[in-house]
């Protein structure tokens, strides 16, 4: 494990070129456990971290490339549940290797759900 240097809060530029910044560091120790990025253009990176004690954390950053669209980030401690099936991390903790397949009837349910042909 090492220490490691975060940011939370949120910050943009402005159309003239204006730098808004209101975030803050966070430091600790613990180890980056995974990383998820999805967006083009705007987007979210999820990013999972241990501590030192076990416990888990996920920071969360709302990303935009746009000029004047702010950027945001938080931290969430988050327990092994939220990693799982129905977790509000779920696609992470796959992802992560901490969640546990979905079972035929949690797979079905979903796609008739989504009703999504195949």
């Amino acid at each position: 494990m090492e220490k490691l240097r975060l940011y939370i809060g949120s910050h943009s530029v402005m159309r003239d070129g204006r730098s808004v910044d209101e975030t803050r560091p966070v430091s600790f120790v613990g180890e980056l456990v995974y990383a998820r990025s999805v967006g083009d253009t705007r987007g979210t990176t999820e990013s999972l971290y241990r501590l030192e004690d076990g416990s888990l954390i996920v920071h969360l950053e709302h990303w935009s490339r746009w000029q004047g669209e702010p950027c945001s980030a938080s931290l969430l401690r988050v327990e092994p549940s939220d990693l799982d099936v129905h977790g509000r991390f779920e696609l992470l903790g796959h992802a992560a290797g901490m969640a546990r397949d979905l079972t035929v009837d949690e797979a079905c349910s979903a796609s008739e759900q989504a009703d999504v042909p195949f």
